[in-house]
């Protein structure tokens, strides 16, 4: 895979999580995800505990771990997946 590869595979979302809402715990086998807080604040949940979110603050995640987004107000997140490249077809 190389790098205009690598460009055309990672996804970009913004999600405005609100107070209440359930982000189910799920994972993505082939992409790891890095959340970029832009407003507001919450959690990134793993199977085995929670990171606070605020603004300016990451929670990134590795392919193939569960993982969900909650919050006690409003969470508004920028979503990046980015593929996962092997080492020895790095073309970078």
């Amino acid at each position: 895979m190389d790098n205009e590869e690598i460009k055309k595979a990672i996804v970009t979302n913004v999600y405005h999580i609100k107070q209440g809402q359930n982000v189910a715990l799920h994972r993505h086998r082939n992409h790891d995800e890095v959340f970029y807080c832009i407003r507001g604040s919450g959690f990134g949940v793993l199977e085995n505990g929670e990171e606070a979110m605020s603004v300016a603050k990451a929670f990134i995640v590795k392919a193939g771990t569960m993982h969900a987004l909650r919050t006690d107000g409003d969470l508004h997140v920028v979503s990046f997946l980015i593929p996962v490249v092997k080492e020895e077809t790095a073309n970078l």
